[in-house]
């Protein structure tokens, strides 16, 4: 018993030492689990903080500005505009400058001093439904403390005040399942891509074959397209064998193209390979192309707009979240499943992908080629 205590502990101390005298290993076990407490920190909230919106006031009375001028006031909201029109409102909604538009209508003013119930209508943009559902909850406490104010100064009359009507677009019922099942695609479809492309080179390495590889009649670009074509076929299938299932078995609508949804994966996917396989070239063992695939995916998650709205993060971790990938084909299956978006407006997404990918993938052909020397 003595004796079997005593070489565990002494594993347990080579284990130990070779971690500790290996810098790869101390980066490790320090740097990313530091970077992603502090991003996790910043940018898991489902706090709504600085929601954009627009309003339209036919009435403009002293009573209408001074229930907009509670919104202004309130660090939950952000006016971007004053609408002027109806035809505005689809404008602002439909280009994403407006999570909500507040609209007070032309006898606001004179149905509460006539004691009438008068309503005013919040339109919502229902892509995100968490924003939506938590937006709405915080004009609702707006609304009540202006009815006090009102029923203090004796203008509520009988029946009177003011009830909110809520209407959401593109997702009416609010279905948070809606929103994060849209963009599921391109979660699962990098999942698979990120962890065969970065296990593919390293596999070589552990398995002592890379040097029998380099030796085949193959150029670099040629072993690296060979091990990359495996894994884009498998993520796009599964990806799209996901995107059915949104439809047929949960029942997310589809109204974009399936052109646009192809698309729109396989300019995702490409860029993924690029990390993948600069992952796997600089890695020794699977071991290593695992813990950096993890590495890449799970800040890339947090930081995508799948769960929590970009727009609540710091500025700072804002503009970090341009070279993150996953951002924008989460962006585009949500304008291709519940905007009804072709190809030609989901391009915007479409190009920065493309633009990463001209890094990624020349940065894994040079390191491939530099690590084979």
């Amino acid at each position: 018993m003595v004796s079997t205590l005593r070489r565990i502990w002494a594993l347990i101390r080579k284990e130990f030492t070779a971690i500790l005298k290996d810098p790869r290993s101390r980066v490790v076990i320090i740097g990313p689990p530091l970077i992603q407490f502090m991003m996790f920190g910043y940018a898991a909230t489902f706090d709504v903080k600085n929601v954009r919106y627009a309003e339209f006031d036919e009435d403009r009375s002293a009573l209408s500005r001074q229930l907009l001028a509670s919104l202004r006031g309130s660090d939950s909201f952000t006016r971007v505009k004053t609408l002027l029109s109806n035809e505005e409102i689809n404008t602002v909604i439909d280009r994403q400058q407006a999570r909500l538009v507040v609209h007070i209508g032309p006898t606001f003013s004179r149905d509460i001093q006539n004691g009438v119930q008068t309503n005013i209508q919040v339109l919502l943009d229902g892509r995100n439904s968490n924003v939506a559902l938590i937006a709405m909850g915080y004009i609702g406490t707006i609304l009540e403390q202006f009815n006090r104010d009102l029923a203090a100064r004796g203008l509520s009359g009988l029946g009177g005040g003011v009830i909110l009507e809520e209407r959401a677009w593109y997702n009416d019922n609010l279905q948070s399942r809606w929103f994060m099942i849209s963009g599921l695609g391109g979660v699962v479809s990098m999942v698979v891509v990120m962890i065969l492309t970065s296990l593919s080179v390293a596999r070589e390495r552990e398995f002592g074959t890379f040097d029998q590889l380099l030796v085949a009649p193959f150029r670099p670009g040629e072993i690296l397209i060979g091990k990359s074509v495996p894994g884009m076929l498998f993520g796009l299938v599964d990806a799209l064998i996901f995107s059915a299932g949104a439809v047929l078995w949960f029942e997310i609508p589809f109204r974009g193209t399936l052109g646009a949804l192809v698309i729109s994966l396989a300019c995702f996917i490409l860029t993924i390979v690029g990390v993948g396989l600069l992952v796997s070239s600089l890695s020794t063992t699977m071991q290593q192309a695992l813990l950096g695939s993890f590495i890449f995916m799970m800040p890339g998650i947090i930081l995508s707009g799948f769960t929590t709205p970009i727009q609540n993060m710091p500025h700072w971790l804002q503009v970090g979240t341009l070279i993150n990938p996953i951002r924008y084909v989460i962006q585009a299956l949500r304008e291709v499943f519940l905007e009804g978006a072709d190809l030609v407006r989901v391009w915007p997404q479409l190009w920065p992908l493309l633009l990463i990918a001209c890094v990624t993938l020349p940065a894994s052909a040079w390191m491939f080629r530099h690590r084979s020397q």
